[in-house]
């Protein structure tokens, strides 16, 4: 970043200000002028001038929960997201062992399978050999094992959760991911971290918020992950999910206690906690792992200290612990203290409207992912499938946003992709049309609401207005189709004077933007643009 002028011309811009803006000027890593290409050449003479020659350029994305190390390992190891049954499932482990190394491996989900049947472990210790081998389900909350590592993890068999045969979860998944992460060198670590930052920047992004904690990442993953801070790479926000971790938060220089601080798991693998059973396991309601008080102690720690505090909550019996949590909070601090802090909620997909209603009066902020819909909604998907008629009120998001609770969208990277215009996609298109948002709502909210998570509260951060950082995102627009405000389709090449600046149109199977160059504060992290001639 320098304090010389740089003048973008000829694009179409995604700004407030000005609804036909087609040049911005950026001085010192801040927007200092939007309008019109004449104009712009007159008040900027001596900018250096980007043609854009007809790109879009809008504000460079957030994304508010991601787990930047095991998303980087996943990029760079074996992603098993394709694998369609238990044998392709095996064959891809027996081609990708090496012997010596702890073999990591990603993104099962037998609900997608051809069959459901999971490989056992003799089945796995047959093609991995001596090999330790882990293979987290696609929502990282259960894991197939082979035996080999299960001998890495002293104690696994006796922690909840334990199956001699099948996927682990609860605590005994928590001590294997233990044991694999002390088997991960620091090396290998540190490049999964930075590979996962280049590819975030090359999607368009310019913070991302690390959800970690010690059953998660642990300390010095956390650690090594901040002194990657670099003005070439994307922010990293960190968040420390641990209770009574509020020393070990301010030691480490996270941003709040929250993220990933469990309070139950997660529907695919039968460990969110529900109010009744699960539809396809009636044994079960899942597993709570901290009550309403010790909620309202961690937030009543968290607001006497400034910090934000924060949960990870699914089921609905979960959601009613937070929410009592927060009344119970409320009576030792005061709303008003509690709801200046903006406590987050991770995921938080089974709410109802009066819940919703009262956490948005204690300012709370829902850090939700779009893209659990796309890949789980839906009469024939696996909310469906574990929770039957109940899944059709899964991640109300009009609803969250209409009672005014803060959505902040994120990928929960590695469980779905970094693709934050495939998000916005599926928030638009939610399988459940009571749920859908508008594509500038949608737009907002992994934009200018990531950023109001991390408790930016300036106005302007997240948009590209006068004053405003200058994190900004290019994008290919060719021959792509825009909505205006009333829904009528046009082109690029139409006026685009409704009064609202025109997003792509994101109808499913219509091609989404190309990223072409990712700014953060003036500063270019992601560079493919090559300016019109």
């Amino acid at each position: 970043m320098n304090d010389s002028t740089t003048l973008l011309l000829g694009g179409r811009l995604y700004t407030p200000s000005s609804p036909d803006a087609t040049a911005m000027a950026v001085s010192g890593g801040t927007v200092v002028w939007v309008g019109q290409d004449a104009p712009a050449r007159a008040l900027h003479p001596d900018a250096e001038v980007v043609d854009l020659g007809g790109a879009f350029v809008a504000p460079a994305f957030v994304d508010a929960h991601v787990h930047a190390t095991s998303t980087g390992l996943h990029l760079t190891g074996l992603d098993l997201t394709s694998v369609r049954s238990s044998a392709e499932l095996l064959a891809a482990v027996r081609e990708a062992v090496v012997p010596g190394q702890v073999l990591l491996a990603h993104g099962w989900d037998e609900s997608s399978w051809t069959e459901q049947r999971l490989p056992s472990r003799a089945e796995l210790d047959d093609a991995a050999g001596d090999t330790p081998v882990y293979l987290s389900r696609v929502d990282v909350h259960s894991a197939l094992v082979s035996s080999a590592l299960v001998k890495l993890a002293p104690g696994v068999e006796s922690a909840a959760g334990w199956s001699a045969d099948g996927p682990l979860t609860r605590d005994a998944h928590h001590r294997v991911r233990g044991a694999v992460r002390d088997a991960v060198t620091r090396p290998q670590r540190q490049a999964a971290q930075r590979a996962f930052l280049e590819t975030a920047a090359a999607r368009g992004i310019v913070s991302v918020h690390e959800c970690a904690g010690p059953d998660i990442s642990g300390e010095e993953d956390f650690a090594d992950l901040l002194a990657l801070a670099d003005p070439s790479l994307p922010e990293v926000v960190g968040y420390w999910g641990e209770l009574n971790g509020l020393e070990t938060a301010r030691r480490l220089g996270a941003h709040g206690v929250a993220g990933d601080l469990f309070v139950d798991g997660a529907l695919g693998s039968r460990t969110a906690a529900l109010t009744s059973p699960y539809s396809d396991e009636p044994g079960t309601s899942g597993s709570l792992y901290a009550d309403a008080g010790v909620i309202a102690d961690h937030l009543v720690a968290c607001t006497e200290a400034g910090l934000q505090a924060g949960f990870h909550v699914i089921g609905d019996a979960a959601v009613g612990e937070v929410v009592e949590g927060f009344r119970l909070a409320e009576k030792q601090v005061g709303q008003r203290p509690l709801a200046a802090c903006h406590h987050r909620l991770e995921h938080l997909e089974m709410v109802t409207a009066e819940q919703a209603r009262a956490l948005a009066g204690w300012g709370v902020v829902a850090s939700v992912q779009p893209l659990f819909d796309e890949a789980w909604g839906g009469d024939s998907g696996m909310y469906s499938e574990r929770l039957g008629a109940r899944a059709t009120a899964l991640n109300p998001f009009a609803q969250l946003a209409a009672e005014g609770v803060v959505l902040a969208f994120g990928s929960d990277a590695p469980v779905c992709a970094v693709d934050p215009w495939a998000a916005v996609r599926a928030a638009v298109h939610h399988h459940t049309p009571e749920a859908r948002l508008s594509a500038r709502a949608a737009f907002t909210a992994h934009t200018r609401a990531g950023h109001r998570a991390a408790g930016v509260n300036d106005g302007v951060t997240g948009s590209l207005v006068p004053g405003a950082p200058a994190h900004y995102a290019i994008w290919d627009a060719a021959d792509l189709v825009v909505a205006t405000a009333d829904s009528r389709v046009q082109r690029w090449s139409t006026d685009p004077r409704s009064g609202v600046p025109p997003l792509p149109r994101l109808e499913p199977g219509t091609p989404l933007p190309r990223c072409l160059r990712t700014v953060r504060g003036g500063t270019v992290i992601y560079d493919e643009f090559t300016p019109a001639a």
